[in-house]
């Protein structure tokens, strides 16, 4: 590949970051010793890290935990599975499950708990998502009967309970399938059924300890369990051979490694590709359940072959900079299907590339002394994309060239040789800078209007051949000459070559078509007092002039920004906003401005209901009077709301209140019209006096029309009157306020005409005491 290609293929790729490689497969190790776990390994349910171990499940009824591997691998080449498992610590349930399901199920979601273990259905659950097999020891022994609405198990799909059973389930879908392929019983097979069951001299239990006990993981100790799990790719071409071996130890210092699937074909179709998980439950029956030391593996290593490299030469480099380069796929082999570029490794020699280490885990990774290399020249580093890394030459090394030696490790940790890079040190160019057209200094961004465009200018300090233009990252193609028309939104720089054919970079501007900012406003917009201006700026939302331009134009007058503050002539108008320093305005959208001709004014009377008497020259009021209130606001009002004062409103135009109680009451009117404008007054009501007591200065008893002598009262609860003659005799006395008065007689014979005294006691309805007295004629 021409290495200046190369060069722009590398800025494509580290420009796009949904393009990346990420370097994981196998081997896998997660180990669930350390403090942390890998970033794709995903826990849910009750799973987390306890001493040293992924512990699945405490010893605790109804558990349930789930782990899986978030890696893709191929089904073509099969898989090792080996770790360590521990059960024990409870009253011996349920057990653990094993599961490979399809690499591309994008919402995982694990199988049914309990007997099901996190892969099957259970009853009306569904059992896992994307199900291909499933491997389940259980302890308890629901695994491998056809309860809970599973298909199939031990003795033709039995509902009995098989402990200490490891059983082998195809996958399924919802509630569908999951169905029973093969299992065997360790320990305690059903009386006459050894044929489902190991040779007892190979027999133990799932389980390494009840109640009290600890986690066994000393191989040499009674209780120490290693499952080796392979599945081989089948002969036939479909599916897989399943092996199953474990390290068990049932005796101090005797690990045996049993045999408990010798191969069992497991032909149904796998996915392109796998991921695996583990699950575990509890139900009524405990045990803690935990897993360490997890290794994968391919399981047809002899099917896979190492990449092959090839040498690179020649390649220009610069110095003074980071130089980024990129070796893609189709520069090199990659042999093994499905296979990508995981991890890129330098040395100073051949003679350095060798087998480091014989630790399969750590052949698995990258290992980080070798990805970055240090030498007189500069210094070499592997990037986190694959095959991407760069070179930053040192000072002095002009003109030479400088060789190191690579190799590559694909997705399944098979690796290449060994090949040579080659890179020739050139003098790095002068800076070069980039401006808009016509102005001196540099911009970082330019905003243009739609259908606008603006030229960007390139600046150096040295002769430069060849130039390219990058949008937002990507190489323009044709964009090779010294300025460039820009009329597309985006990030611009430039990288100008110079003679060496180094590149230097720009800065770089951004070209934006900015989208008219959305605002509200009111409309329409009223003005409640009378030949006064209105302010519009207070009534459009997020008004800001630094930012935005606003026009407002309509009755043959055009505002901009602040002249909206005054505003005097109503009518319709148009209101139009655009960025600052933009010249495009928004499309106008309607504004209604409403300036009141006459001023809105609330005003109200008030009066004693049917009486006329408004004041203390009337009479004054009194707390059982009933108040008449007026309004006489203006004609436009179209809504009224008081406020009497005492705690009670209404809404009514012209309201009636009785207040109850003598004191200072402040009546409020508010009214409003239909622009929403709002005038209000207030007014005192002053009740002074509970009580009217009015005695008439004389009396005809012969005249039908004023025949009796008693006062006019009100707001009285009791009252005493008491008639005397001028010697001081008691000739008259009634308490009863419904009483007529004296009728000018005594003992029947009316008395003579003359002057005559009266005294009054009693009691107003606020408990003041009243006492009156007085002269009056009697008139014959």
């Amino acid at each position: 590949m021409n290495k200046y290609i190369r060069l722009a293929l590398l800025f494509i790729f580290l420009s796009c970051p949904f393009f990346v490689k990420g370097q994981v497969g196998f081997p896998y190790c997660e180990s669930f010793s350390e403090g942390d776990t890998r970033s794709t390994t995903v826990f849910g349910g009750s799973a987390k890290l306890v001493d040293g171990a992924l512990r699945l499940t405490e010893a605790v009824t109804d558990q349930n935990g789930y782990v899986y591997i978030d890696v893709p691998f191929s089904s073509v080449y099969g898989i090792k599975a080996s770790f360590e498992y521990f059960m024990y610590g409870g009253t011996g349930a349920d057990g653990l499950s094993v599961f490979l399901f399809d690499a591309d199920t994008q919402d995982f979601r694990p199988g049914g708990f309990g007997g099901s273990l996190g892969y099957a259905q259970k009853d009306n659950n569904p059992g896992l998502t994307g199900a291909y097999l499933g491997l389940g020891f259980d302890a308890f022994g629901n695994f491998g009967n056809s309860g809970e609405n599973k298909r199939g198990g031990f003795l033709g799909g039995s509902t009995s309970l098989f402990p200490n059973s490891i059983v082998l389930r195809r996958g399924g879908n919802g509630l569908n399938g999951y169905d029973f392929v093969n299992g065997r019983i360790t320990y305690n097979p059903p009386p006459g059924n050894a044929n489902i069951a190991l040779d007892v001299q190979y027999q133990f239990p799932l389980s390494s300890g009840g109640f009290g006990t600890g986690r066994v993981e000393d191989i040499n100790q009674p209780g120490y369990r290693k499952v080796l799990l392979e599945l081989e790719p089948h002969p036939s071409g479909v599916g897989y051979l399943v092996k199953l071996e474990m390290v068990v130890t049932t005796i101090q210092n005797e690990p045996r490694t049993i045999t408990i699937i010798p191969g069992t074909a497991f032909t149904y179709e796998a996915p392109r590709n796998l991921k695996i998980g583990f699950a575990a439950s509890t139900g009524g029956e405990t045990n803690i359940h935990e897993i360490k030391n997890l290794l994968l593996e391919v399981s047809n290593e002899a099917g896979l072959v190492n990449p092959q490299g090839v040498d690179f030469s020649d390649i220009t480099s610069c110095e003074g900079q980071e130089n980024q380069y990129l070796i893609i796929d189709e520069e090199i082999t990659l042999p093994n299907e499905n296979s990508e570029i995981r991890c890129l490794q330098f040395y100073a020699s051949l003679e350095d590339i060798d087998a480091e280490t014989d630790d399969i885990c750590t052949q698995g990774k990258c290992q980080e002394e070798n990805r970055v290399l240090e030498i007189p020249q500069g210094t070499f580093k592997a990037g986190t994309n694959g095959g991407d890394y760069t070179f930053f030459p040192n000072e002095g090394f002009t003109d030479q060239s400088v060789t190191v030696y690579y190799t590559i490790t694909d997705t399944y940790g098979k690796s290449s040789a060994g090949n040579a890079i080659t890179l020739k040190i050139q003098e790095s160019p002068e800076p070069v800078e980039i401006y808009v057209e016509g102005s001196p200094e540099i911009i970082e961004e330019v905003n243009l209007c739609g259908g606008e465009s603006v030229v960007l200018a390139s600046k150096g300090g040295e002769p430069y051949i060849r130039y390219e233009w990058y949008r937002d990252g990507i190489l323009i193609q044709g964009a090779s000459a010294e300025k460039y028309l820009a009329d597309v939104e985006g990030e611009y720089l430039v990288k100008a070559y110079n003679r060496q054919n180094c590149p230097a970079i720009s800065n770089s501007i951004r070209i934006s078509f900015p989208e008219f900012p959305e605002f509200d406003y009111d409309s329409p917009v009223i003005g409640c007092t009378a030949d006064q201006a209105v302010d519009i700026t207070l009534h459009i939302a997020g008004y800001d002039p630094l930012l935005y331009d606003y026009k407002l134009s309509g009755e043959g007058l055009i505002f901009l920004d602040d002249e909206m503050k005054e505003i005097f002539t109503p009518g319709l108008y148009e209101l139009q906003i655009k960025h600052a320093g933009l010249d495009c305005y928004s499309s106008p959208t309607p504004l209604e401005i409403v300036i009141l001709e006459e001023e809105f004014l609330a005003d109200f009377d008030f009066e004693i209901q049917g009486t006329g008497v408004k004041g203390e020259e009337d009479g004054g009021f009194f707390p059982d009077d009933i108040f008449q209130f007026i309004d006489s606001s203006s004609e436009d009002a179209q809504s009224w709301s008081w406020d009497f004062g005492d705690g009670v409103t209404s809404t009514e135009k012209n309201p009636t209140h009785v207040y109850g109680e003598k004191g200072d009451f402040d009546v409020v009117l508010t009214i409003s019209n239909e622009w929403g404008c709002i005038s209000t007054m207030e007014k005192k009501v002053s009740i002074l006096r509970s009580y009217r007591l009015m005695f008439p200065t004389g009396f005809t008893p012969l005249d039908e029309n004023n025949k009796y002598f008693i006062p006019k009262s009100k707001g009285l609860i009791s009252g005493q009157l008491l008639i005397f003659n001028l010697w001081g005799d008691l000739i008259f006395e009634t308490d009863d306020l419904s009483s007529p008065g004296w009728d000018g007689t005594l003992e029947g014979r009316l008395l003579d005409a003359g002057i005559y005294v009266y005294r009054y006691n009693a009691v107003a309805i606020d408990g003041e005491k009243v006492t009156k007295a007085g002269k009056f004629k009697l008139i014959r």
